[in-house]
């Protein structure tokens, strides 16, 4: 068998599908693996390229086969999918990346470590516990309100209400509707419980990275949206501005144009979607609480100018830049507005 110079390797739960070719770029390897296979065949295979796209258990299999000597390269798969020829299979699948791999233009995503997967997991956890608490909520105020007990917006006022479905004297409540509303309440203080455990970590995690600790003294950044930018950025220099890296996040001009005539639209939404929502909602509160936030310049013709949420997706943008370049430079936003 000639030497293989460049491997696609196709991921999946239980088959792999592998394509390999030579300096020349002809096929000289096509073969379907078991997941208990995967790592004896690289084993013996020599030093080479292998091109994964960057899904589901991606980054595990990128350290594996980077610790047994390879060059590993992941790729978004929708920048794969215009290498695909005509029907999608495993084999189309692997060909296309092996083909991908190799395009001087392609852009890859950089390998996260198993710690900085840890903490997006923490993350991921607190976000389901979240929607979970606000669903449980919503439907202990509607439940409530059939019987006129009803309480001001917010999480803060939540406390109230369980405390009314834990009074017996409350005689608003029949004694059945009582006892199914004590299960949610209960759900609910569970929830609340786990949050604040999770969010004990995101915390501990936080002052054990410099790269958090960095960020987090930007205004609108708090040790939440720090923990979560440190840990999904793993090479601030893979993006070649602070511009480029807000547009990863999707917060820059959706755009259609053509003829030499453009057309913008609303943002673009991609990227990170929970980084994005982050660094809106920060903006917001920044908005809503800073002082210095309201009296800059900038602020203030933006707001004269565009609605609310226009002037928060704005300032998100803003925030972005700011975080790659103190990421990007490695100091703190103090020190970049004072060398200002």
């Amino acid at each position: 068998m000639e030497e293989i110079t460049t491997v696609g390797l196709d991921l999946a739960k239980h088959v792999f599908q592998v394509h390999g070719v030579n300096a020349e770029g002809e096929t000289v390897l096509r073969k379907q693996l078991r997941r208990g296979q995967v790592l004896a065949f690289f084993a013996r295979l020599p030093r080479c390229l292998v091109g994964l796209e960057a899904c589901a258990t991606a980054h595990h299999w990128a350290r594996e086969l980077t610790v047994l000597g390879h060059e590993v390269r992941l790729m978004p798969a929708q920048y794969v999918k215009a290498y695909i020829k005509r029907n999608k299979n495993d084999a189309a699948d692997a060909e296309a990346i092996c083909e991908a791999v190799r395009r001087p233009s392609m852009r890859f995503v950089a390998m996260k470590s198993a710690d900085q997967q840890a903490a997006l997991l923490v993350h991921r956890g607190r976000e389901r516990l979240v929607n979970e608490r606000t669903t449980l909520v919503n439907a202990l105020r509607a439940h409530l309100a059939e019987f006129g007990v009803i309480a001001p917006r917010g999480l803060r006022n939540v406390a109230g209400l369980i405390a009314i479905v834990h009074d017996h004297e409350d005689r608003r409540l029949p004694d059945v509707a009582r006892q199914v509303l004590q299960v949610l309440a209960a759900q609910i203080e569970q929830l609340q419980v786990a949050i604040a455990k999770l969010e004990k970590q995101l915390l501990a995690w936080h002052a054990s990275n410099s790269v958090s600790q960095r960020l987090v003294t930007i205004p609108g950044i708090g040790p939440i949206i720090a923990t979560a930018i440190a840990a999904t950025v793993v090479e601030p220099g893979s993006f070649r501005s602070g511009r480029e890296f807000a547009a990863w996040v999707g917060l820059v001009p959706r755009q259609h144009s053509t003829g030499g005539k453009a057309r913008l639209g609303g943002i673009s939404k991609r990227g990170d979607r929970y980084l994005r929502r982050l660094l809106i909602n920060g903006a917001s509160a920044n908005l809503l609480r800073s002082k210095a936030t309201n009296a800059d310049p900038w602020v203030i013709g933006l707001r004269r100018r565009r609605p609310p949420l226009v002037v928060a997706v704005a300032l998100a943008n803003k925030t972005a830049r700011i975080a790659w370049a103190v990421m990007q430079r490695q100091e703190d936003y103090r020190r970049l507005a004072a060398a200002a």
